[in-house]
């Protein structure tokens, strides 16, 4: 099986099911339809974290099937749950290469990934997205002024440095070195 045959033959969870195994009340999901939700800044425990530990999985090299970061998490929070300590993954939104088969699969691997996988891999929250575009307005705005010799901000285009970002592996937006 694929990872997306695996990833849709799974019936997910209601998101406020799993808030429930961790304690966090249906009032503090910001949701995103069933199985999507984000979690405000105030949930953060300044005590709790003191008296708990941090895993970081980072720069890992995956392996030519593809499982990396993401399937390392989540199988390291699976195992750390199965032996009775109370743990939790947190994953940033994935970029759009892995859906172009640029990268991995940005949703783990195999009987170790997050679902729904296309959510997932196709604007999730839209997170990435609203900061895309945020960059490219200001970069728009900057553009205009310097074009603008009437306008009342005068900016030395020689002293500017803001380019344009798009999420994904483009070489028109890449710059040599």
């Amino acid at each position: 099986m694929t990872d997306i045959e695996i990833a849709q033959s799974v019936t997910p969870i209601h998101i406020k099911k799993i808030a429930e195994k961790i304690n966090v009340s249906e009032d503090d999901l910001e949701l995103y339809g069933k199985y999507k939700a984000k979690l405000p800044l105030h949930l953060i425990d300044e005590e709790k974290i003191k008296s708990s530990k941090l895993i970081l999985v980072t720069a890992l090299t995956p392996t030519p099937a593809g499982e990396g970061k993401t399937t390392v998490s989540i199988g390291l929070n699976e195992g750390l749950n199965k032996i009775g300590k109370k743990s939790i993954v947190v994953l940033r939104e994935p970029s759009l290469g892995p859906v172009f088969g640029i990268k991995g699969g940005a949703a783990g691997g195999g009987y170790s990934q997050v679902i729904p996988m296309e959510d997932i891999n196709l604007h999730f929250t839209g997170d990435f997205s609203a900061i895309e575009k945020a960059n490219n307005f200001l970069a728009a705005i900057i553009d205009n002024v310097i074009q603008n010799t009437d306008h009342p901000i005068k900016l030395d285009p020689r002293t500017i440095v803001w380019k344009r970002v798009i999420d994904m592996n483009d070489r028109s937006c890449e710059t040599s070195s």
